[in-house]
């Protein structure tokens, strides 16, 4: 607070002003007093000790909020996207598709709380009161051909467990909503080449963030695992690696192991194309294909760190409830055509897509990719 702004030195200077020089000097003296004068709290955004303070707005007694402009993530226009002062922008090596929506990724934690490496294909486990903030847009959408930002989800955690927050833009871009029931939201976008496409993009309810974010009956976060966060970013102070920004950034607990097993990119033209086919997996299907998951009585085990073996991809295993004829392998060494995860990949039938949430469209480069690693498996299968 500005001393200006302060009733009582208004008062006083007031009080200087009708009765003349005689409380010059003692105005002077309370002037400085008020001027020195710390105030009760912080602003939100403001500086302690030479060290930004986070704006961020989180009672976990509370949380989560009507409106996500409540917690302050944050700055300017909020359409902007532009986060605050700690909340920090992170990017997964492969990531989930959905729709070919884009995503925006960040995490945030209360001051002075760390989060602590346990496995490298293990989410991070993080301390009470973290933030992790997701966002769908396009880029382009009809018949503006501008961007629409369309859900915010929140990962809260609270009382031992992760909080699910689910955040509906308006249309005005102004505001998010919080609405857990799901929703569809019918729109058309433009692609990198100007074509359009339609979808019902997907916001998910509270009982599909349950399904994919559960393991046994504990939920647990997708993305932020050290495999898959163990690369450069480029930041605005320059380029760094993730793990090692979350470390100087306070977010981190020091002293993960120098060597982690890390995802390929999935669209890296440099990877093989098992280890391609295996990102993809690993993030798109690997939360439900794993022990304790919501396919967990299914053979396959799509993780990064299973799938390393041909068994666990269902590499000439037949499936035990085939869909369509002729498709008598979970994969057929060398044949796409006879393989159920090709056949599943490649449909938007609800009863038969895969994954069953989070996409309705098909992802045409990742059914072209799963097909070129099938077809050039040289063993077919019996």
């Amino acid at each position: 607070m500005r001393p200006t702004d302060d009733p009582l030195f208004v008062f006083l200077l007031d009080q200087m002003n009708r009765k003349g020089p005689v409380l010059i000097a003692v105005g002077a003296v309370v002037a400085i007093f008020l001027g020195c004068r710390k105030d009760e709290a912080l602003p939100p955004g403001g500086v302690e000790g030479g060290t930004p303070v986070s704006p961020v707005v989180l009672d976990l007694g509370s949380v989560p909020y009507p409106t996500l402009s409540q917690y302050h993530f944050f700055e300017g226009l909020m359409a902007d996207l532009e986060p605050a002062t700690g909340v920090l922008p992170y990017t997964p090596i492969t990531p989930a598709f959905g729709d070919y929506a884009e995503k925006y990724r960040f995490v945030w934690m209360p001051a002075g709380q760390k989060a602590s490496y346990v496995a490298d294909g293990q989410a991070l486990e993080f301390p009470e009161g973290a933030v992790l903030i997701k966002t769908a847009f396009y880029p382009k959408v009809l018949p503006t051909l501008e961007r629409r930002i369309l859900d915010t989800r929140l990962m809260i955690r609270k009382g031992g467990t992760w909080v699910f927050a689910e955040y509906v833009w308006n249309e005005e871009q102004t505001e998010a909503y919080l609405d857990m029931q799901g929703s569809n939201v019918p729109l058309t976008w433009a692609d990198e080449n100007g074509l359009p496409h339609d979808v019902a993009f997907r916001i998910p309810s509270e009982g599909e963030c349950i399904a994919c974010h559960s393991r046994y009956d504990e939920r647990v976060p997708i993305g932020p695992k050290p495999q898959n966060l163990n690369t450069v970013r480029q930041y605005p102070e320059g380029p760094m690696n993730q793990l090692a920004k979350w470390v100087a950034a306070g977010y981190l607990e020091s002293g993960y192991p120098a060597a982690i097993e890390t995802v390929a990119a999935w669209d890296d033209p440099q990877e093989s194309l098992e280890r391609r086919v295996r990102a993809y997996l690993d993030m798109n299907c690997s939360h439900c294909h794993n022990e304790g998951g919501f396919c967990g009585y299914r053979p396959m085990r799509f993780s990064w760190s299973e799938s390393a073996d041909p068994a666990a991809l269902g590499v000439c295993i037949p499936p035990d409830d085939p869909f369509a004829q002729g498709v008598d392998y979970i994969v057929h060494a060398g044949n796409a055509n006879r393989s159920m995860l090709y056949y599943r990949l490649s449909s938007t039938e609800e009863a038969v897509r895969m994954p069953l949430l989070e996409r309705t469209l098909r992802h045409e480069e990742a059914i072209q990719l799963v097909a070129d690693w099938i077809n050039s498996m040289p063993e077919p299968c019996p």
